[in-house]
Order: C-alpha cells, then structure tokens, then sequence
C-alpha cells in the first residue's frame, strides 16, 4: 500500500555571495540539500553554510 505525500519535504540551498557575483574565482555554485516540516516553516528557510567557492560560511536560501 502507498502512503499519502509527507510533511517533511526536500529543499535545496543555494549559496546567495555565488549566485549574485558571477567573477568568482571557480564556476561554481554552492548547493546542500535538507529537510523542512512544511507546516511549520512555511516560508522560505535561510541558513549560514560553509561556502567552498567563496571559501567563507554566507548565507544560503531555499531555492525550487
């Protein structure tokens, strides 16, 4: 038997310093996955993660 969709869900950050400066040094863009209750956290998540691009922990939201 199947069971129905969860409430934890996949989300995927993405590095903010990367996606906005693209003359970095490496092509890169810095990406972790993890989950999220949707029921309790609705609205998009913002966490700080180490950047191995930007070689520096920046702030890293949720992206589709």
């Amino acid at each position: 038997m199947a069971k129905n969709k969860g409430v934890r869900i996949v989300i995927t950050l993405e590095c903010t310093e990367c996606r906005s400066n693209p003359a970095k040094r490496s092509a890169g863009v810095s990406r972790y996955t993890t989950q999220k209750n949707r029921r309790n956290t609705t609205e998009r998540l913002e966490l700080k993660k180490f950047c191995p691009h930007c070689n520096s922990s920046t702030t890293h939201k949720e992206i589709k």
